[in-house]
């Protein structure tokens, strides 16, 4: 009679392995993005300007590890088979920074809050409210910015909206989205140029100097030097008796 009783608890464990197996089968694979960082070269030190990029403030909707999609109607969904490898707001800041760096040619580039041992010349305050796309909606950046000096007083400020296509695919998408960052950082590299002196934005004094020094040296050598040809004095000779 206990091995009856039995029978019918071992069919129902039975069963619910049999359903748990066919669900993680069924389950969707999930694949992971970083923003895409372009292909740029080593930064040669062009001038010397100094910028603190930061602090750098990114919409709640965005921090997440699920990938938002937006919908049709405006909605917002999360997808079930993309994710962000790391935080979304780190790769934006990582890739603010490199293309700064690069386009205004200067490697004097701190992400707030790393400060350490440096006097910025300009700060850029930035702020991303959206930063999302869809299977059928573009690629669009919603972003404000302020530019302080060195005082902290506002020397500049923009809000700007900034859209992309892409094809559709997961892939695409973060393309675009990567796309429309480097499109904000020309913005502010402009923005930045302005505000410094100019002599700031030029190469580099000792550079300056050297390719000036070597540009004189040359050009003395391609000046002919008018000198008088001294001939040999010719001794008399003196005869002895």
């Amino acid at each position: 009679m206990k091995q009856l009783t039995r029978l019918p608890r071992a069919i129902a464990m039975l069963g619910v392995l049999a359903v748990g197996a066919v669900g993680c089968s069924v389950a969707p694979h999930t694949n992971f993005y970083q923003l895409q960082q372009p292909a740029t070269e080593v930064v040669e030190d062009k001038n010397t300007a100094t910028v603190l990029l930061g602090p750098l403030t990114v919409a709640d909707y965005l921090q997440r590890e699920s990938i938002v999609q937006r919908e049709a109607d405006g909605s917002l969904s999360l997808s079930q088979e993309a994710r962000w490898a790391g935080s979304l707001s780190d790769d934006m800041g990582q890739l603010l920074l490199r293309q700064v760096s690069r386009k205004l040619g200067s490697s004097r580039i701190s992400l707030y809050p790393d400060r350490i041992g440096m006097i910025a010349q300009v700060q850029i305050v930035l702020s991303i409210s959206r930063l999302d796309s869809g299977v059928e909606q573009p690629a669009v950046l919603e972003a404000q910015w302020r530019l302080l000096d060195e005082k902290g007083s506002v020397q500049n400020s923009r809000v700007v909206r900034l859209e992309a296509e892409h094809t559709g695919d997961m892939q695409d998408q973060v393309r675009a989205q990567s796309e429309l960052l480097v499109q904000l950082s020309e913005q502010l590299v402009q923005m930045v140029k302005q505000a410094l002196p100019a002599a700031v934005t030029q190469k580099t004094p000792s550079q300056t100097s050297t390719e000036t020094a070597g540009k004189k040296s040359s050009k003395k050598l391609l000046v002919p030097l008018d000198i008088p040809v001294v001939e040999p004095v010719r001794e008399h000779e003196v005869y002895r008796f």
